[in-house]
């Protein structure tokens, strides 16, 4: 049988509505079998790999704990990270297969320069060099050993987002744009593009429709959501 795909999410408690939806449509796309694992901080304060006091800039809880995936995967193979308020459109093995071991880690290079100082929930809008290339990375474990539990636990929110613990960006690789594609933030899709074109995950950097208050983020794309969320729920005779 083939090895799962192990992909972790980033989990937050008001975000939960998101990360069902994100699980359902991950199994749903995909022609392999995927080891999910949402990375839920009182668990993992539980086992000791976690203990930073909460930042004034953190706007999710799982803004820190996204890096302790290479130390759950004992610094072995590869993994998929990818944060709670995304929707998968594609079979999630095309991205498994951009894997290179050239690299230390693959993400979507966005150039995302803030214009809003708030956003979801009424949390603060952090602007900084390499925002949201976090967001979603294809992991090479092996080569992340400098993300010990007790880097993660003392770095500065910066060095681990700028990727401070990599010997460069030269150890960074560049998925297409498909890959992470930020909501409201980037232009929306056309929609005849074909299926190699249009985004394979859909990002709600900035909220989605599981927030009363937002529930048209995306315009024809919060439609695709609640296609996702009614298809999840739906009550089979």
């Amino acid at each position: 049988m083939t090895t799962p795909i192990p992909i972790f999410i980033g989990y937050d408690p008001r975000e939960r509505a998101a990360t069902n939806v994100l699980i359902d449509s991950l199994y749903q796309n995909s022609t392999v079998p995927l080891s999910i694992t949402p990375l839920i901080t009182p668990q993992l304060e539980k086992e000791g790999l976690y203990w930073r006091k909460r930042d004034p800039k953190q706007s999710t809880a799982f803004s820190f704990t996204r890096f302790l995936v290479p130390y759950i995967m004992n610094y072995q193979g590869w993994a998929i990270f990818m944060d709670c308020d995304i929707l998968c459109q594609v079979d999630i093995s095309k991205l498994w297969e951009k894997r290179d071991e050239k690299y230390s880690l693959l993400c979507v290079q966005h150039e995302h320069i803030p214009q809003e100082t708030i956003k979801f929930q009424g949390e603060t809008q952090s602007a900084y060099p390499k925002k949201n290339w976090s967001s979603v990375m294809l992991i090479n474990c092996k080569k992340c050993n400098a993300l010990t539990v007790d880097y993660v636990n003392k770095a500065s929110g910066l060095e681990l987002h700028r990727f401070h613990w990599l010997e460069g960006d030269k150890e960074i690789g560049s998925l297409e744009k498909i890959w992470n594609h930020l909501v409201d933030v980037e232009e929306a899709p056309s929609e005849d593009l074909n299926k190699n074109e249009s985004p394979g995950l859909l990002h709600w950097t900035l909220g989605g429709p599981w927030f009363k208050d937002q529930r048209l983020m995306g315009g024809r794309l919060a439609a695709k959501w609640f296609s996702a969320r009614d298809a999840a729920m739906k009550l089979w005779d």
